[in-house]
């Protein structure tokens, strides 16, 4: 058995190497168990790793499984040679966690893995920690709701600090991180040069977490997307978040929803538009932020020339507060603003009337509001539905829906971006649509709100397949 393991190993030296690597976590996986069954001799120990030349990796997982006594995933083990592995809910547990990473130390095809809601503890995040320093090929990682703790977030911040593993995207929702985890990410993230993408909502941030967060953000120049919402970042912890937004030159998206962020967080962040030059959302909904706050708010918005999404939605605005974010796009000649969401604020008609004819000059903007104020019940017939009108479009001019499309693409990828898409249908002339009814129309061409219209899939299909222009029959048998 001995020459069978030695001609493996010379006709694949990598594995050979990873085989041993492997081995030396198993064994330090067993030896509490080995502890208290008396020691091994040297020439166990060198069987126990001939053993393992040329193992793959379903069988050091199964071998993991044994030693730890855990039950194997068998569609872990089904998986193991495609990108993406989801193990959310599998009870795993610390030693489950472990298994799983010993098995892809020297994985090279998965490079997403789900591990959400696994009760891992800060033990599996260890784990977890290690096996990242030898992957090269894991990009996307959740191990969101783990109770991970403090250990847990030491050992991740850890890895990030000293930019060891390839992750680009990172969840970490709903793990009871409180202000210690928060200087191990701060001092984690001001130099990391690898994670685009950060979620760690959900947890016990306060405005001390916030403080150290906010410093983080005017040193990193990588991250992209970091959501921070259900935190208690506060007052405090907002305004030094904005004042690490002034300086900060990668985030694009920034989720601080639930926050209770009040007033002053709005005008910090207000202060922050003035002078960052690259966050395009903004998602600040539900925040006990009134008028006031919103008025503070809108010193940025009229001269930010970045930001297209403002999502203010919950908050405890009136139409006044409606009426200054428009008026703040209005007087921004370099706004890019395509979309603000107030859905819970009852407006008026004078609001509609201000709303119309910014847009007549900002076709690509739309404002997501409540209710308008007497004018419930005339909705309906005051706007007919967009997919009739378009249907009888095409057929007094005999063209099919995708030549319709084509008009409007301008690309020709048969992709067109939503803000385009709204612009292109307000500007043109020959189907009477309005601003409502385009709504209405994009709402239903983009129901998973990708930001997208992709009408790719009627180049192929004959017509009776078509989904759009199936919908559109739809609709108007609804009519009838």
């Amino acid at each position: 058995m001995e020459n069978e393991s030695e001609k493996d190993a010379d006709q694949n030296e990598e594995t050979s190497n990873t085989s041993e690597s492997l081995e030396s976590a198993l064994m330090a996986d067993t030896s509490a168990v080995k502890a208290t069954q008396g020691s091994d001799t040297d020439a166990e120990v060198e069987d126990r790793e001939k053993a393992f030349a040329g193992v793959t990796g379903a069988e050091l997982y199964l071998e993991a499984c044994r030693l730890m006594e855990v039950v194997p995933v068998s569609y872990f083990i089904q998986n193991l040679a495609k990108t993406y592995i989801n193990l959310n809910h599998h009870g795993l547990g610390p030693k489950g966690v472990k298994a799983i990473a010993i098995a892809l130390v020297s994985n090279a095809t998965v490079t997403h893995l789900e591990l959400e809601d696994n009760c891992i503890l800060g033990e599996g995040a260890i784990c977890i920690a290690e096996m990242l320093k030898e992957n090269s090929s894991l990009q996307e990682l959740n191990i969101s709701n783990n109770h991970l703790g403090t250990a847990g977030a030491e050992a991740i911040a850890s890895l990030l600090l000293d930019n060891m593993s390839y992750l680009h995207a990172l969840q970490l929702s709903g793990n009871n991180f409180g202000e210690e985890a928060a200087s191990y990410f701060a001092e984690a993230l001001m130099g990391n040069y690898r994670v685009k993408e950060l979620d760690l909502s959900h947890n016990e941030f306060n405005e001390k977490g916030g403080q150290l967060l906010g410093q983080m953000l005017a040193s990193n120049a990588t991250l992209e997307i970091l959501d921070l919402s259900w935190n208690h970042l506060r007052r405090k912890g907002t305004v030094a978040l904005g004042t690490g937004l002034r300086d900060n030159g990668a985030l694009k998206i920034l989720n601080l929803s639930w926050n209770g962020i009040g007033n002053e967080g709005a005008l910090a962040l207000g202060e922050a538009l003035r002078a960052n030059d690259v966050l395009v959302h903004l998602d600040i909904s539900n925040n006990q932020i009134n008028n006031e706050g919103a008025k503070k708010l809108c010193r940025g918005l009229e001269v930010n020339g970045k930001l297209k999404i403002l999502k203010m939605a919950n908050n405890p605005l009136t139409v006044e507060g409606a009426t200054a974010l428009v008026k703040s796009v209005r007087k921004n000649s370099n706004s890019m603003m395509e979309e603000i969401n107030i859905s819970n604020v009852l407006v008026n008609e004078t609001f509609i009337k201000l709303l119309d004819l910014v847009c007549q000059t900002r076709p690509e903007l739309e404002v997501i509001y409540g209710e308008v104020e007497g004018c419930i019940a005339k909705i309906s017939k005051q706007h007919p539905n967009p997919m009739k009108v378009i249907r009888s479009y095409l057929k007094e001019h005999n063209l099919q829906l995708w030549d319709f499309f084509r008009r409007i693409d301008k690309d020709g990828n048969m992709k067109i971006p939503v803000a385009a898409f709204r612009r292109a249908m307000m500007q043109q002339s020959s189907i009477p649509l309005d601003r409502v009814q385009i709504g209405e129309l994009v709402r239903k061409l983009d129901r998973n709100r990708t930001g997208v219209v992709d009408y790719s899939h009627l180049r192929e299909q004959k017509p009776a397949q078509k989904p759009v222009e199936r919908e559109i029959k739809e609709e108007e048998k609804k009519e009838s």
